[in-house]
C-alpha cells in the first residue's frame, strides 16, 4: 500500500482518480459489521436561505443535506472539545 497525505488523497479522490492503491481493505468492515449508535431524532428551524445554502454544498460532494449536517456538527464538537477548559 503506498502512502500520501491526506491532501493529496482528498485531491485525486475529488478528479475521480483511483485511490484504491493507497486503501488499506484489510482493516475495511462490512456495513452490517459496524455497531451503529442508537439515535435519536430533533427537529430544527432553519431561514430558507441557509437551507438553501446547504443543499449546494452537500450537493458539491454528492451526500445527502442530513448527512452533511452530521459531519459538520461531529467536526465542530470535536473542534470545541479539544479546546482548553
Amino acid at each position: 500500500m503506498k502512502s500520501i497525505t491526506a491532501k493529496e488523497f482528498d485531491e485525486k479522490f475529488d478528479r475521480g482518480e483511483d485511490i484504491s492503491e493507497y486503501l488499506d481493505f484489510g482493516k475495511a468492515k462490512r456495513v452490517g459489521e459496524v455497531k451503529k449508535q442508537p439515535t435519536k431524532k430533533i427537529n430544527i428551524d432553519l431561514p430558507q436561505n441557509i437551507l438553501n445554502l446547504i443543499d449546494e454544498e452537500a450537493s458539491k460532494i454528492g451526500v445527502a443535506r442530513q448527512a452533511l449536517l452530521k459531519v459538520w456538527i461531529v467536526e465542530r464538537l470535536k473542534e470545541e472539545l479539544s479546546k482548553p477548559l
